[in-house]
């Protein structure tokens, strides 16, 4: 049987009457894509919470639980993406009466576009419980206001540990806990803009320390520059941290991009019946 090309009334170019690109099909892989991300990611977390233990000396170490994460990543984009490239490149439409290099770069351009849908409708879908919780946070900013001197903040374990006395005297309660308010504002205020403590507000602090626990000035101040230096050292690791996730996610996401242009060209090439001859090619 051979192909015809329909040519639109009016029209001496010869281009065929249907369009260049199926939404559908497009919109289809994309949805395929997403579903398959969500199963793979529930299977993961599954998978993560069976290797960990908070049992020194058992399960898989933090520095080979990141890198499984990453590599864990970079397989669910490759599957995701491929499975939803070749569903758009095998229900697009067929393009009658266009050259092989030209459907070659549409059946790429189809899945490279449902990885970007899937990409953005991913992306929207997490964001909508954030969103949620960003709302919730904003309208309850007052009562947390009220109640911030019984909530635990981030710098409170490191307050916790200037104020650790190893005979502790008895305080007038609101004394003491305005003096744990003052240090974490203070606490918070430092490492908030990425600095450290100024001279004035450490020996001020390893004052407070010295007279809340009892020990002597030099012992308080030595104190203070552990805590100081812990606190440091576990931001630092939660940058790190964070750092090596968005690199995994990138990798992640160019690697799933690729994989999605490629299958999109098999599923077009196999709708087509021409995925044989390319290979043979």
């Amino acid at each position: 049987m051979i192909d015809t090309v329909i040519v639109q009334p009016g029209n001496d170019t010869g281009e065929p009457a249907v369009a260049g690109v199926s939404w559908p099909a497009i919109a289809a892989g994309a949805v395929v894509s997403c579903a398959i991300t969500l199963v793979l990611l529930a299977f993961g977390t599954g998978l993560g919470l069976s290797v960990v233990s908070p049992w020194a000396g058992s399960g898989v170490s933090a520095t080979n639980f990141k890198i499984g994460t990453g590599l864990y990543l970079v397989v669910i984009a490759m599957i995701a993406s491929s499975l939803g490239g070749y569903i758009a490149g095998r229900l697009r439409s067929r393009w009658i009466g266009v050259h092989s290099d030209e459907v070659y770069f549409r059946d790429t351009a189809h899945g490279f576009i449902a990885w970007a849908f899937a990409s953005v409708l991913g992306a929207v879908l997490l964001a909508t419980p954030a969103t949620s919780l960003l709302t919730g946070a904003a309208s309850g900013a007052t009562q947390a206001a009220v109640n911030a001197a019984s909530q635990a903040g981030p710098m409170d374990g490191y307050v916790d540990m200037l104020f650790r006395a190893d005979t502790p005297a008895a305080q007038n309660p609101s004394t003491a806990q305005d003096l744990r308010a003052e240090m974490v504002r203070l606490f918070t205020g430092s490492f908030r803009d990425g600095g450290d403590l100024k001279p004035a507000d450490r020996q001020y602090v390893a004052k407070v320390v010295a007279a809340r626990t009892g020990l002597s000035q030099a012992d308080a101040e030595k104190r203070v520059n552990d805590v100081v230096t812990q606190a440091k050292s576990d931001i630092d690791a939660v940058r790190k941290a964070a750092m090596q996730l968005a690199f995994w996610l990138t990798a992640s996401l160019l690697i799933g991009a690729f994989c999605a242009s490629l299958a999109a060209t098999e599923g077009g090439g196999l709708r087509d019946g021409t995925w044989g001859r390319k290979a043979r090619r």
